[in-house]
């Protein structure tokens, strides 16, 4: 039994393509895994199954990562919520941007079966 099994992650990234890795990667490890293309789909779909960690593309057309972390973290019910930032581009500038809107680790693409599922470990509470 996985230690993450039956911890709610949610992905938000518009490629099929990263959204799958991440699902299959994640459903390996026991997670439930929610699937949004874009900052409205996922705030669309958070009230309904709060999830516990929430992964964001930076790059996204309509509402970017930056954007949607900021709206997420600035909701009372999901400020403790852990958001991990996902990017394809590694500096510093992105890096402080997303601190600046309340994420809680930055994550670089491609990411591993292993960083994704440390990223997560590293932002549970086991208790």
């Amino acid at each position: 039994m996985s230690k993450l099994a039956g911890i709610k992650v949610m992905v938000i990234d518009d490629s099929n393509t990263i959204r799958r890795s991440a699902e299959i990667f994640l459903g390996q490890a026991g997670c439930e895994v929610i699937l949004a293309e874009d900052g409205f789909d996922a705030l669309a779909k958070i009230s309904d199954r709060l999830p516990d960690v929430i992964f964001v593309d930076v790059m996204m057309p309509r509402l970017d990562g930056y954007q949607t972390c900021s709206l997420i973290k600035k909701n009372p019910r999901y400020k403790m919520t852990p958001v991990i930032m996902l990017s394809s581009k590694d500096g510093l500038f992105d890096r402080a941007r997303g601190r600046m809107v309340g994420s809680d680790e930055y994550l670089t693409k491609p990411f591993t079966k292993d960083s994704l599922l440390q990223a997560v470990s590293a932002h549970i509470r086991l208790d």
